[in-house]
């Protein structure tokens, strides 16, 4: 496997990590500063600067080398004057095709696998209803709108390339450095009670997982990266609370609370979805449920 990556950023870079050096070659991964490229050289890695907004020295040779490729940056801006891209490429906003469309096309000889990492936002308001792989889109925000563009343009790209495309919808991301205790911890937890509301998670090492399963496998789709069991969001605080004896932040009706615009539109769309497609695929949740997962990262609440 050689892989190239853009958008090396949370989710991402644990799958890097998750890799064994041994079998892969990581062939680049694009950051979005020269100073996070810096820090990430200082780890082993090639960095290449890519900001979306122009095309960027390095990318094109590492693409020409690539046999998986990884997406994770989300989709941005319009194309801008110049980007080689057109039709639904262009309207998609996403970075990569807006600039790299015919390198991964129609060169990139050796490409076997492309992974999008997307988000369930895709899916919308389904009313606490279950949702799965075939149920319908109806994205309410631009971004997820966005999304389900960026989403078919890949699909579009795979089907023109002739190689598998995995759409990999990921729902609330947490792990170490990033959970309930470090809430806790900086006193920014909170538990808003909107009646009926419930939230899928996933722990970044199960999307490490699941993609690593589904690029070794060369398999494409669309795939529900999500765990096991969608809860109210006020419940995870509660019991990450209870774990470490600490004082959970007191119930707030969420109809009272002040949040902004793209906080409020998370609670505008309550689903439970399904994993059963990347379970049948042969993926084994290490963190099957919000329990396991605070489990794993208890110590952040400790840690100075």
């Amino acid at each position: 496997m050689h892989l190239f990556v853009f958008g090396y950023g949370y989710s991402a870079a644990h799958f890097v990590d998750s890799l064994d050096k041994h079998e892969v070659t990581v062939e680049a991964v694009t950051v979005r500063s020269r100073d996070k490229a810096s820090s990430i050289a200082a780890h082993g890695l090639k960095p290449l600067v890519f900001d979306g907004e122009h095309p960027a020295d390095g990318i094109a040779g590492a693409l020409y080398r690539a046999t998986h490729l990884l997406v994770s940056a989300p989709p941005g801006h319009e194309a801008p004057k110049g980007a080689s891209v057109g039709g639904a490429n262009a309207r998609s906003g996403d970075p990569v095709l807006r600039w790299y469309f015919d390198e991964i096309a129609h060169g990139s000889p050796n490409l076997e696998w492309i992974g999008y990492l997307s988000t369930v936002g895709v899916y919308g308001d389904h009313e606490g209803g279950w949702v799965d792989e075939k149920s319908e889109l109806k994205p309410r925000s631009e971004r997820s709108k966005a999304r389900v563009e960026a989403e078919e343009a890949w699909i579009s790209l795979g089907e023109t390339r002739g190689v598998p495309v995995a759409i990999i919808r990921l729902s609330g991301i947490y792990g170490p450095g990033r959970n309930a205790f470090v809430n806790l911890k900086n006193g920014t937890a909170k538990r808003l009670v909107k009646p009926g509301q419930v939230f899928n998670r996933i722990h970044v090492d199960d999307i490490a997982g699941a993609t690593k399963l589904l690029a070794e496998k060369r398999l494409g789709g669309i795939f529900n990266v999500t765990d096991d069991e969608p809860a109210p969001p006020q419940d995870v605080v509660l019991h990450a609370a209870e774990m470490v004896g600490a004082a959970p932040p007191a119930e707030t009706d969420f109809a009272s609370v002040d949040l902004s615009p793209m906080a409020r539109s998370f609670y505008g769309e309550n689903k439970r979805v399904s994993n059963e497609k990347i379970r049948q695929a042969g993926y084994g949740f290490r963190y099957p449920t919000y329990r396991e997962g605070l489990e794993s990262v208890k110590g952040d609440f400790d840690t100075d």
